[in-house]
C-alpha cells in the first residue's frame, strides 16, 4: 500500500561495500555537510539508512538519461526486484519510504509485498534532464558541449535545458536528507534513483555534492549507512549478493 508524505551514470565502479566516517572527512566540531539546508547532529534518532535503487528498465533506456520519464521496470527489473524480498522480508519496524516515480514503485511492491505500508516522498524522484531525457551522453554533448561543461561542473546556476536546476535539485535532497535523520524509526529504507542515492551518500557523510560520481550504483542494489552521534557511515554500496544466482 501506497500513501502520501511530506538512467543513465557516469561514475566509478566499486562492487564492494566501504566505510567512511564523517571524523575522517570533516572535524568533529563542525557538522556541516554539503551545503546550508542539512546538518547530521547529535539530535539525529535514525540508526540505521538503506537506500534501495529501482530495478533494470531494459535495453531501451540503457545508456540513456532517464529522470521525470515515468518508465516501468523491465523483466529483468523485476526480477532484481523480487531478488530483494528475502532481505527486507527480516526488518522489522522499518519506515518505508519511495519515490512517485513507477519503476521505484515497483519495486518496492514486488520486494514487499501488498501488506506493506510504503509513504511516497516526492523529493526522491530522479532529476529532471527537461530536454534531455531519453538522450545519450555523446548526443548531448555533440549538440550542446557548452552546457555539457556547464553540467559537469555542477555549477549551482546550471538548469537542464527545459528540465530542473542543480540548486533546486540539492536543495530537496537536503530536505529529504533532513527528514530521514530525524525520523524516529530506528531503520528507514528509501527506494529511490541513482543519482538521488549518490548525493544522499554525499550529504551523510559530509562530502562535497561534487563527489557523487564516486559511487557506483546500480539497479536493484543496495547501499546501506549509520548515523550514530553526530556521524555517518557508509557500510555497504552497491551491495548485489542477494542476487547470486541470478
Amino acid at each position: 500500500m501506497f500513501s502520501e508524505a511530506g538512467s543513465t551514470d557516469y561514475c566509478l565502479s566499486r562492487e564492494t561495500g566501504i566505510r567512511h566516517s564523517l571524523e575522517d572527512i570533516c572535524p568533529l566540531d563542525s557538522r556541516r555537510c554539503g551545503n546550508d539546508d542539512f546538518f547530521i547532529g547529535a539530535s539525529t534518532m535514525t540508526r540505521r539508512v538503506i537506500l534501495i535503487r529501482h530495478g533494470d528498465l531494459g535495453e531501451g533506456c540503457r545508456g540513456r538519461y532517464i529522470g521525470r520519464t515515468d518508465v516501468p521496470l523491465s523483466e529483468g527489473g523485476k526480477h532484481q526486484a523480487a531478488a530483494l524480498a528475502g532481505e527486507l522480508g527480516r526488518l522489522k519496524g522499518a519506515h518505508i519510504l519511495c519515490s512517485p516515480l513507477l519503476r521505484a514503485r515497483e519495486t518496492a511492491g514486488i520486494a514487499l509485498g501488498v501488506d506493506m505500508v510504503c509513504d511516497i516522498d516526492a523529493d526522491l524522484r530522479e532529476i529532471d534532464f527537461g530536454r534531455w531525457e531519453g538522450m545519450g551522453f555523446a548526443e548531448i554533448a555533440a549538440a550542446d558541449p557548452a552546457a555539457i561543461d556547464h553540467w559537469t561542473s555542477l555549477n549551482e546556476d546550471f538548469a537542464f535545458p527545459g528540465g530542473e536546476s542543480i540548486d533546486d535539485f540539492r536543495k530537496r535532497i537536503g530536505a529529504v536528507a533532513g527528514r530521514i535523520a530525524a525520523d524516529p524509526a530506528a531503520t528507514v529504507v528509501a527506494f529511490t534513483h541513482g543519482g538521488v542515492i549518490r548525493f544522499l551518500i554525499c550529504r551523510f557523510l559530509g562530502l562535497d555534492d561534487r563527489h557523487y560520481l564516486l559511487f557506483d550504483v546500480r539497479p536493484g542494489s543496495l547501499s546501506e549507512l549509520s548515523l550514530d552521534g553526530g556521524r555517518g557511515v557508509l557500510s555497504r554500496l552497491n551491495d548485489r549478493h542477494h542476487r547470486e544466482g541470478d
